[in-house]
Parts: structure tokens; sequence; C-alpha cells
């Protein structure tokens, strides 16, 4: 059966991610983490750990936003969270605060200059 051309398959239930997270919730004060944290995995998967664990551990050898990984993982950024608290807990992995962009001056005096001549 598919529906709007997905596969019912494809779509995650609230029983299987209540199983994933093993029914805990992080806020995102709690974690400190946002879409855009940069993870990076600091250690190699073991043996037994959680399937999405170990997903995420390899994915991260470069750094990855939680936005990204969550993408990649096919799961809500709420569950994501929660795994990744774990790894974060754990020392598994690193956050990071990606770099601020700098601003283009050229650009923002542009706009100063086009707004003069209004």
């Amino acid at each position: 059966m598919s529906g709007g051309g997905q596969e019912w398959e494809d779509e995650e239930t609230p029983e299987r991610l209540y199983v994933i997270t093993g029914g805990r919730t992080e806020t995102p004060e709690a974690t400190g983490l946002d879409l855009v944290t940069l993870i990076i995995a600091c250690v190699q998967p073991k043996v037994g750990m959680q399937p999405e664990h170990t997903a995420i551990l390899r994915m991260c050898g470069a750094p990855l936003s939680v936005a990204e990984i969550s993408a990649y993982l096919r799961l809500p950024v709420s569950v994501t969270s929660v795994l990744l608290a774990d790894l974060l807990d754990e020392e598994r992995v690193q956050a990071r605060n990606p770099a601020p962009a700098l601003p283009d001056i050229a650009l923002i005096e542009a706009v100063i200059d086009g707004l003069r001549k209004l």
C-alpha cells in the first residue's frame, strides 16, 4: 500500500520511535543542540551498540549538522537529539557551534548607499 507515492514501511511509527529513544525526550535547552550544531565522532562504533548510534558514529567522521544527521537517519530531529545526547554523555561525539559568518562589508555599504539615495 502506498500513500502519496511513499511506502508505509518508510514511515516511522510512534512505537518504533519510542523504542529507539527508550521513551525519553530531550529538550533543546537540556542538550544544548540546535539544528546547525556540528557533530563529529570521537570514536569508532563498537559491537552491540544501538544501530542508530552506530550509524551516527559512522557518518560523523567529518562534521555534520544535527539537521543533516536527522535527514540521513530519516528520523525526527527530536529523536535524533535524544540519540546525540546519549553519545555526548558517553563522550563518543563532540558538538561544536558552526563558525560565525562574517558580514559582507561591500554589500552593507551598497545597501546604505541605496537607502541614502531614497
